[in-house]
């Protein structure tokens, strides 16, 4: 009987440390599955961007179709004002893709968002513009989905 305690005690020592440590450079298969990317642009003329834009876009290895996660906004040198992002999918007409909101004061700048982290929000295709304008300002910050 001790005999037997011994083997499976002795089998689990060289067992579990085998199931329990992940391979050498192994990461999740879900994250290799994804592609994550920021796009940004500045507009305007003069120092800093007036207004900036940050977009965060995601699509699966291979897939047309690009997933929004978030869109931010910046605008330096002025007082808090108003911003909203605008979409255009190829060959179609711009469509408001986040409603006005407000853009607070960080240090030197203005900025604003819309969305969270992760692999959420609404899906496009392959190159469509996304812009963010600010109420009152003429020049948009626009990149393209790649």
């Amino acid at each position: 009987m001790n005999r037997k305690i011994i083997s499976v005690a002795a089998l689990a020592v060289v067992l579990v440390p085998v199931a329990v440590a992940p391979s050498a450079g192994a990461e999740p298969l879900a994250a290799r599955a994804y592609v994550d990317t920021r796009a940004r642009d500045c507009a305007g003329s003069g120092s800093g961007c007036r207004p900036g834009v940050v977009v965060h876009h995601w699509h699966r290895r291979g897939a047309q179709a690009r997933g929004v996660g978030w869109v931010y906004a910046s605008r330096e040198g002025v007082q808090p004002g108003t911003a909203r992002w605008l979409v255009r999918k190829p060959g179609g007409a711009w469509k408001t893709g986040g409603g006005w909101k407000r853009a607070t004061r960080v240090g030197s700048h203005v900025e604003t968002s819309w969305g969270r982290d992760g692999h959420t929000g609404p899906k496009y295709p392959r190159n469509t513009r996304i812009c963010v304008e600010f109420r009152g300002l003429s020049a948009k910050a626009c990149v393209t989905l790649k």
